[in-house]
Order: C-alpha cells, then sequence, then structure tokens
C-alpha cells in the first residue's frame, strides 16, 4: 500500500472520527457552559483542549518560538498567514491568551463548531455587507473586556504556501482601535493538510511570533492608505518566516 493510500485511511479510521468526537463533546460542552458564563472565557479553555487533543491524535508536533516578545495582560491582534485548516488548532493550542476570531458569518450554522463560535464571542461577520463601523464597535467591546483577536488576513487558505497579499479592512479596523499588532509565521501546516484535501499526513509544525508592531502614531490624512502600508509592513515580516514565503510582495513604504 502506497503512504498516500495509507495515511487517507488512517485519516477515515482514525484521525477523522476522532476530532468529530472532540468537536462534538467539547462543543456541546462550550456552548452549554455560556449559559453560565456568557463572558466565554471557559468555552475558549475547551477551544484549547480541542485544539490540543487534535493535534496530538494527529500527531502533529508543535514548536513555538517568541512567546516572550509578548505582555500578560496586554490586549493584541495576532496576524497568521493561512496554510491549512490546522492553523486554528495550531494558534489556540499555542497561545496562552483568551482569543476570539473574525470569520465569515456562515461558519456560524456549522454544527458544534459553529455553534461554539457565535455563543463565545467570536466576530462571525458578512463580507458582502462590510459594515465596518458595527464590526469595530464589537472589536472594542472585545477588547474591553481584556480579550485578543485572532485574524488571517489573506483571506483564504493557500494552495502553495506562498503568503499572499494581506487585506487592508483587519488592519484599519487594528489601526482604529489603537491596537498592537502580533505578526505570526506558520510553517509546516500545509503538507499536514492541503487545501482542498482531507487526508491528514503527520508532521511537525513551527510557529514564530514576532514582536509587536504598533500602528503609526500622530495625524493622519487617509487612514485607508495607512492601513494598507501597514498590512503591507506586517505581510513583509510574517511571510519571511514562512517556508515558500516572498517577503518582496507588498514590502512596507513609510510615508
Amino acid at each position: 500500500m502506497s503512504r498516500r493510500r495509507l495515511a487517507f485511511w488512517r485519516t477515515v479510521l482514525l484521525f477523522a472520527p476522532a476530532i468529530v468526537l472532540y468537536t462534538v463533546v467539547l462543543g456541546a460542552v462550550s456552548v452549554l457552559s455560556t449559559f453560565v458564563d456568557r463572558s466565554g472565557r471557559f468555552a475558549h479553555r475547551c477551544a484549547r483542549l480541542w485544539s490540543r487533543l487534535i493535534l496530538w491524535t494527529s500527531r502533529v508536533p508543535v514548536d513555538v518560538t517568541g512567546l516572550e516578545h509578548l505582555t500578560p495582560g496586554t490586549t493584541y491582534v495576532f496576524v497568521a498567514n493561512h496554510q491549512s485548516m490546522f492553523d486554528i488548532p495550531v494558534v489556540f493550542a499555542a497561545l496562552p491568551y483568551q482569543l476570539r476570531i473574525i470569520a465569515k458569518r456562515s461558519l456560524g450554522s456549522v454544527p458544534f463548531l459553529g455553534w461554539h463560535l457565535k455563543r463565545a464571542g467570536h466576530l462571525l461577520v458578512d463580507r458582502k455587507q462590510g459594515n465596518a463601523e458595527g464590526i469595530l464597535k464589537r472589536w472594542r467591546r472585545l477588547v474591553a473586556d481584556g480579550l485578543s483577536l485572532i485574524i488571517f488576513p489573506e483571506g483564504a487558505r493557500s494552495f502553495d504556501g506562498v503568503v499572499a497579499r494581506f487585506r487592508t479592512g483587519s488592519f484599519l479596523l487594528a489601526l482604529q482601535a489603537g491596537l498592537p499588532v502580533v505578526p505570526m509565521s506558520i510553517s509546516g501546516t500545509l503538507p499536514v493538510m492541503r487545501r482542498g484535501e482531507v487526508t491528514i499526513t503527520p508532521g511537525p509544525v513551527t510557529l514564530v511570533v514576532h514582536p509587536p508592531v504598533y500602528p503609526p502614531a500622530g495625524p493622519r490624512t487617509d487612514d485607508m492608505v495607512v492601513a494598507k502600508q501597514f498590512a503591507a509592513q506586517v505581510r513583509g515580516i510574517v511571510a519571511a518566516h514562512v517556508d515558500g514565503g516572498d517577503p518582496a510582495v507588498g514590502t512596507w513604504t513609510s510615508n
């Protein structure tokens, strides 16, 4: 039997059933907990346990560096490249922060996983409608509660590992909220589970947490222009530490 075929059957018979079980059980516990703990903090602990179980079962060890750059108790906007569905378990398992993600609204209808996202206070947005003011308002409420955000600003998972341009919207919100952005580089999740495939192939992953980048200070004549430059700066940092990344795409140009 070929290695690829072996990986497929191992996924179907072992990894997938285990992940479904973790999602159903911990998703149910998470949703029920929100009726008592409306802050979603216990639900986030369920999400971290879910992430660690998935990584352990799938035999995906994660090497994390750079956590020393973070200051405990500080609210951050964590920004990472997006290679695989495994990026989310990697980030949630590795970061000792109460995290909420910005995700498309349609995910909210996914049983257990989507129910958790809706009940635990994650930002589910309709990208077609926009409504930046409403998103910023909800974002500020999360910040007031001491919660950090995780964003994958490429907008979709990469097919080849190359880091695409970062969309500006999230950086505009970070700029207006005055929050430090923490670039993160994820490598190794692409071969674990490629976009469009269901096969899980065990393998090591690295997560590099870079020092926080603060929004440009001082008066601004055009927030959108500054946000584009800010996004390009952060993308360059992320891509420079990703296998197959191209730090030259969308470089920072200061005013």
